[in-house]
């Protein structure tokens, strides 16, 4: 027996003192799937038109070398990120990252267009999910979509995202497990506007027309955002508006961990929102300052949400993807540091003893509640999640930086 697993030993004794059986909380990680965002590999650039101009609010700021400059690069930036991750896993994919030998204008594309992601994610056995891309067009550059007063730009939009539905659908279809279709919009006002209600009314009819149609392999998620880059005052999409949309529409209503004040965090939004939802997207991101898209670290905001999801036993109704993208730092690197802490936190709250902090609390002893919670802080979750990451063949501790470094110094530093 090697010192993981010593320490492994060690660890399901001390948890099983407490009630907890670590056999069954790695079982219940190996079913979660997280979905990796394709556009931290390439900044948010996409293959529609490289070296295109990124709006929509959106920023990725950094000059690290070896950003992906085609498909092909991105999928092998990919599999080896997905060689570091304990685990089977998706891939989050926006309508740009199609591949044509000649343009195709968004609302226009095809399931054809993804033909070779579809085939590289048989071959992996990755699920996909999909997004519209409403920004960085022509059609988006005064800051509305599905919401623009304009019925023609606004009737593109909404063939743009009828179209993305079609495309989900299809990878659902043909990998047998149903994309997750996510729709986010950056329309908003800079400035105070002085009509608020004529745009979410046009997005309210927008989407309704997007929806109309039944589609058996894809299920469809509306997001939300409190603020943005040139949409500070006011977003059409709001958390009130489409919480009240997925409610009365029945479709998924997306939290985006950086997309809310900074002082507020989405944990305590899950239990309240499941309560009138069958099932929910999660964008995992971190928010600092202004900013919503830096890389997941394992802080109390991502270890609330991963209580959040296992204490009210919603690993099977939450969709869990990653959303952020920073240049500054190795790709493959800020998509596996932030996954392994995804992972890492679901893994701390499986191991909760939550039988005994439930009665604890149901007995008003709220002292034994709280001495117990902070023991739990030093409890040696490490151990179990080393084991884990041993069984499955992915790298322990800081070793998954050995394979990105040497992939860095035999592939990236060529492009």
């Amino acid at each position: 027996m090697n010192n993981i697993e010593q320490a492994y030993a060690q660890a399901k004794e001390r948890y099983a003192t407490l009630g907890v059986d670590t056999e069954k909380a790695l079982a219940a990680l190996e079913k979660v799937a997280i979905s990796l965002h394709c556009w931290q590999g390439d900044d948010v650039g996409g293959f529609e038109n490289p070296g295109g101009e990124l709006t929509g609010g959106i920023a990725a700021t950094g000059n690290y070398p070896g950003k992906a400059r085609s498909a092909d690069e991105l999928r092998r930036d990919l599999d080896v990120a997905y060689r570091l991750l304990p685990g089977s896993h998706r891939l989050n994919l926006h309508a740009i990252y199609l591949e044509s030998d000649k343009p195709v204008e968004r609302n226009a594309i095809e399931p054809k267009h993804f033909s070779a992601w579809l085939d590289w994610a048989k071959e992996k056995g990755h699920g996909v999910d999909f997004n519209p891309t409403c920004f960085s067009h022509p059609l988006a550059n005064d800051g509305f979509t599905l919401s623009h007063r304009d019925p023609a730009i606004r009737q593109f939009w909404i063939e743009h995202c009828i179209a993305s539905r079609k495309i989900g659908d299809y990878f659902g279809k043909e990998l047998g497990t149903p994309a997750v279709t996510n729709i986010w919009i950056p329309d908003g006002y800079k400035d105070t506007p002085a009509d608020r209600t004529t745009p979410r009314r046009l997005l309210l009819e927008a989407l309704d027309t997007v929806l109309a149609e039944k589609l058996s392999h894809n299920l469809d998620a509306v997001e939300p955002k409190l603020f943005g880059i040139g949409s500070e005052s006011y977003v059409t999409g709001s958390m009130e508006f489409y919480t009240g949309y997925a409610v009365s529409r029945k479709v998924l209503l997306t939290l985006d961990s950086g997309h809310f004040h900074p002082t507020e965090t989405i944990a305590d939004k899950i239990s309240s929102v499941l309560i009138y939802l069958d099932e929910i997207l999660l964008h995992v991101s971190r928010g600092v300052r202004w900013d919503s898209d830096h890389v997941v670290t394992f802080n109390d905001d991502l270890q609330a949400i991963a209580q959040e999801i296992v204490r009210a036993d919603a690993l099977n109704r939450v969709h869990i993807g990653l959303d952020y993208f920073d240049a500054s730092i190795n790709r493959i690197a800020a998509w596996t540091i932030g996954a392994r802490n995804t992972l890492r936190a679901l893994l701390n709250a499986l191991l909760e003893p939550r039988q005994m902090l439930n009665q604890f609390e149901a007995d008003g002893d709220f002292s034994s509640r709280l001495a117990l919670q902070e023991e739990l802080k030093v409890m040696p979750a490490g151990a179990i999640w080393d084991f884990y990451c041993l069984k499955h063949g992915a790298p322990v501790g800081m070793a998954f930086m050995d394979v990105i470094k040497d992939y860095e110094k035999t592939e990236l530093v060529k492009r």
